[in-house]
């Protein structure tokens, strides 16, 4: 497989399915945040972690490229199943709540704002949660046109709730302190 095929030299790409559109295209756009957060979860995964948060970090990478799949399927092609895209259920989502609930159990409750840094990993923690964000608004900007399934928006809602908590988890194991936002 070449990887330059010279098709979009003139700013336009294919979506799966062959519809061609501008690379700026707001359904090309959040696809691409979601393969830049999916290169951030890959940059947390290769520091020195509990190998259970490793696990649950490869799973969510796996999810995003199901969802970047989704993303990238032309919507007026209604047969998704001739392009063998997998289907995204939503289940980690589930997963991710479990995450988040037994991270909180351990960590002192929140007063206030938080400022992202203390350590890399933890600031790579917040680098990721905001670039979920930014994933999260493109694609709701996507949905007033032309329909994302529920269950993503939910997912990436709910990545970047565990990304903060992460972060705030990661700063306790590293005994890092968390500086408060104190207007």
């Amino acid at each position: 497989m070449k990887i330059y095929t010279k098709t979009g030299d003139k700013g336009t790409t294919s979506l799966i399915g062959g519809t061609r559109v501008k690379k700026h295209h707001i359904r090309i756009d959040s696809y691409g945040h979601i393969d830049e957060l999916n290169s951030w979860l890959g940059l947390i995964r290769d520091q020195n972690i509990d190998g259970n948060h490793l696990k649950i970090l490869k799973t969510i990478q796996k999810e995003l490229f199901v969802v970047g799949a989704q993303l990238a399927l032309d919507p007026n092609k209604k047969s998704k199943n001739s392009f063998q895209i997998p289907e995204f259920t939503g289940s980690s989502t589930q997963l991710l709540e479990s995450q988040i609930d037994q991270m909180n159990e351990l960590l002192p409750a929140m007063t206030h704002f938080v400022l992202p840094g203390g350590h890399p990993i933890v600031s790579y923690c917040h680098l990721a949660r905001t670039v979920c964000r930014r994933a999260e608004r493109a694609c709701t900007l996507l949905n007033e046109d032309e329909p994302v399934a529920e269950n993503i928006l939910v997912f990436l809602n709910r990545l970047s709730d565990y990304l903060f908590v992460f972060a705030r988890k990661l700063s306790q194991d590293l005994e890092v302190e968390e500086v408060k936002w104190i207007p």
